[in-house]
């Protein structure tokens, strides 16, 4: 199995300060003074880099919604290739502030993801099926064949509402709500245009056998037997995930999801998380998968820095695309056990090498 998806490089964006917020901002209020972070009385004309102390590559200075600082997108660690969505926070104000966690409810966590609670909507178990498939195996003798593995949820009910809860404030704090599936919304592309068939050099099929695990997966996650992980906040990699427990290698972590575009649409979009759906022999049928809106936890897993061993080490999940059922779809897998702390990266850039990742941690 190997990697065949990118992250698509995006165009950084042409505005030297992030908009204020319209709406109450993704970290709690507190009291804290700004000018512990040197809170900037001057005009807009005066503000320099932290980092290096320039005041030039004005339009790639980027201010914080805080103290009003500036930082250039190349001088932050690691690296912001574009102007971010929405409110930005400096590094010291960062760390200063508290995010505004998403209530431990059961009753909100289950109307946010709309878990199904009817028990005729609960299939039959991991174990059941695995029984099924072991009573069905073929008795030929031949070379064995790697199968993806079905997530394990933490049997513990409270933790899964935690790993719930921290997907709910990330999604909250950013803006989108939460889908599990590729959405098609009205003015971008029909889903009919998500054709495996179109993709130059074409498209690996996914086995029978995985696409029942990964519908597993999915039918497990309608009932709130969750993945077992957590999305943490840091400093320096902003929102990012977390193995809440030992994970299998071949374990399918999550499918990719959000609104489905034409590529030729976003050549211009200043978000950093679009995902190559579909790579066309014809350029202007080519997709991507746009997670601002619209999105899950596969949105928080960051990358890799690929222009280093040390980067190259952190790399525990693969991004590929398959054909399933005729249409392409995009799934995060383990390519290595992955121990309980541990946090998830995979390669943006796949075998393409367009995305700038020589600054990532």
């Amino acid at each position: 199995m190997s990697p065949s998806t990118t992250k698509t490089k995006t165009l950084r964006g042409r505005r030297t300060r992030a908009p204020k917020p319209l709406s109450r901002p993704p970290f709690g209020d507190d009291d804290a003074d700004s000018s512990d972070c040197g809170g900037g009385g001057g005009g807009e004309d005066d503000v320099r880099c932290e980092r290096c102390g320039s005041g030039d590559s004005g339009d790639e200075l980027l201010l914080c919604d805080k103290c009003d600082r500036g930082y250039h997108l190349f001088c932050l660690r690691p690296v912001l290739v574009s102007v971010p969505k929405g409110s930005w926070f400096c590094p010291p104000c960062a760390k200063r502030r508290q995010l505004e966690s998403f209530p431990l409810v059961q009753t909100k966590i289950i109307d946010f993801f709309r878990i199904q609670t009817a028990k005729e909507a609960i299939p039959k178990s991991i174990h059941d099926t695995h029984k099924k498939r072991k009573r069905s195996s073929s008795l030929v003798v031949s070379k064995k064949k790697r199968k993806l593995l079905p997530f394990n949820p933490s049997e513990d009910p409270i933790r899964r509402l935690k790993q719930m809860a921290s997907l709910a404030t990330a999604l909250t704090a950013t803006g989108a709500e939460f889908s599990n599936e590729l959405t098609y919304m009205p003015g971008m592309v029909q889903r009919s245009a998500n054709r495996a068939a179109l993709e130059q050099g074409g498209m690996q099929v996914l086995p029978k056998e995985d696409v029942e695990t990964l519908n597993l997966c999915k039918s497990m996650m309608e009932r709130g037997e969750w993945p077992p992980l957590m999305v943490v906040f840091d400093p320096q990699e902003g929102f990012t995930v977390e193995a809440d427990r030992f994970i299998k290698d071949l374990t399918i972590i999550t499918e990719y999801t959000g609104d489905v575009d034409y590529l030729k649409n976003r050549e211009h979009d200043d978000g950093d998380s679009m995902m190559t759906l579909l790579s066309a022999s014809n350029p202007s049928r080519s997709l991507v998968i746009c997670p601002d809106k619209r999105a899950n936890i596969a949105r928080f897993i960051n990358g890799i820095n690929n222009h280093t061993p040390e980067g190259k080490k952190k790399q525990n999940l693969k991004c590929v695309r398959f054909d399933v059922g005729g249409e392409c779809r995009v799934l995060l897998v383990a390519n290595r056990d992955i121990s309980k702390g541990e946090r998830l990266y995979y390669d943006y850039n796949g075998h393409e090498h367009e995305y700038p990742t020589e600054h990532f941690v």
